[in-house]
């Protein structure tokens, strides 16, 4: 559906992107993560066509956006950061007025009526955009995003400013339009991200640092595996068997949950479920629990970006 291939941009001295490469396929929804000034913004006004790229090509279902402009943004609806609502209009008068610049060719009453039921402001379709709350505007400009029934929304931070309900209103509103949209979705909001996006690309200083299904960037078989684990038996004993089973390189020892039962979190290179379970046989410990404790994207970004400026900051230091 979306082909983003060899992306580069530089402002001035700064190069903003960097040989940048990805794709999305029909109906997924993308979440775009990355540091302030990571290249987030600079890569979707390209998508939309706000900005050229110095070299590299964006396809959006197989049309060329330097080739065909006028047809690719027509597939598009974009809801930048800031909504860009006219504030002394009523939400009805806007639409329409947005309906027309974007010269959509449907049935303009029946088309904003459909919308404004699907994002949930039928019933402040008459009042005037400044009277409403944020969360009310903030649907106001995803609604002008969907006229025109685009195939691709791109939503830049759609949840900025807004309170813990209004947060989760617009995020259950995002995966209803996931189902018949294909959705790029950059937030900051790590949480939101994983709750809501099937794939996720983190970019840092301009470049792709890592890509793929959310799934296998928060599964339990990452590159470290780790383990909740409570054990019957005296504490020395199991943190000693526990530290000698193949493959665990770190056992964190909790403290005691219950008389003579500790609980420890493991650390280890593989999985070694079965290999503990087997050695606490042989020594007669009594393992109440164990189960594997999830990795976050926000441990998985965090790993990832400082890992990338940890390395940069190696490179500085050998020049």
């Amino acid at each position: 559906m979306i082909k983003v291939k060899n992306l580069s941009k530089t402002y001035v001295k700064n190069k903003a992107l960097d040989n940048v490469s990805f794709s999305i396929s029909e109906g997924e929804i993308l979440g775009f993560l990355g540091p302030n000034g990571a290249g987030k913004s600079t890569t979707m006004n390209i998508i939309t066509g706000y900005l050229s790229s110095d070299s590299g090509s964006v396809e959006i279902n197989g049309k060329d956006i330097m080739e065909e402009p006028a047809a690719v943004k027509k597939m598009i609806g974009y809801l930048p950061e800031q909504p860009p609502l006219y504030n002394d209009m009523t939400v009805e008068k806007y639409l329409e007025f947005m309906f027309k610049l974007k010269k959509v060719r449907l049935p303009m009453k029946e088309h904003i009526s459909k919308i404004c039921e699907d994002v949930k402001i039928s019933d402040v379709r008459n009042r005037i955009i400044k009277n409403l709350s944020k969360g009310y505007r903030q649907r106001v400009g995803l609604a002008q995003a969907l006229l025109g029934d685009p195939k691709v929304l791109i939503l830049d931070e759609p949840t900025v400013g807004l309170d813990p309900e209004q947060i989760i209103e617009i995020r259950r509103l995002i995966r209803d339009l996931g189902k018949d949209h294909t959705i790029i979705l950059s937030s900051h909001l790590l949480s939101e991200v994983q709750a809501v996006c099937d794939k996720i690309i983190i970019i840092n200083h301009g470049k792709i640092a890592a890509q793929g299904l959310t799934s296998d960037m928060t599964h339990t078989g990452s590159a470290t595996h780790r383990l909740d684990i409570i054990v019957e038996g005296r504490r020395q004993t199991v943190h000693s068997l526990l530290s000698k089973v193949d493959g665990v390189v770190a056992v964190n020892d909790i403290g005691e949950c219950e008389k003579g039962c500790f609980e420890f979190t493991v650390e280890s290179s593989r999985d070694v479920r079965r290999l503990i379970f087997r050695a606490a046989a042989k020594t007669d410990l009594c393992i109440l629990s164990m189960k594997p404790v999830a990795v976050s994207l926000e441990d998985t970004y965090l790993s990832i970006i400082t890992g990338k400026a940890e390395e940069e900051n190696n490179n500085v230091s050998d020049i």
